[in-house]
């Protein structure tokens, strides 16, 4: 099943697709380590859901939801 990155439930992990967006925006995701074949895990989230902190390439990054929007995975069953 395929969805965007702020979509993700606490806990959740899949693999990175695609980004989508503008040059900066995705240059800035790209510069982060989150590129097609990365695996994300969705460790916390705010109460309104902005912003939200993941783990990839094992570290921990927060990106804001408008961010999160750009990144499409494929979840993980």
């Amino acid at each position: 099943m395929e969805k965007t990155l702020d979509k993700f439930s606490i806990g959740e992990s899949g693999v990175v697709t695609s980004v989508i967006g503008e040059g900066k925006i995705k240059r800035r995701l790209f510069d982060m380590g989150i590129t097609p074949g990365a695996e994300v895990y969705m460790r916390k989230k705010a109460p309104l859901g902005d912003p939200i902190e993941i783990t990839v390439r094992g570290y921990e990054l927060t990106l804001r939801k408008t961010e999160a929007e750009c990144v499409k995975t494929e979840v993980k069953g």
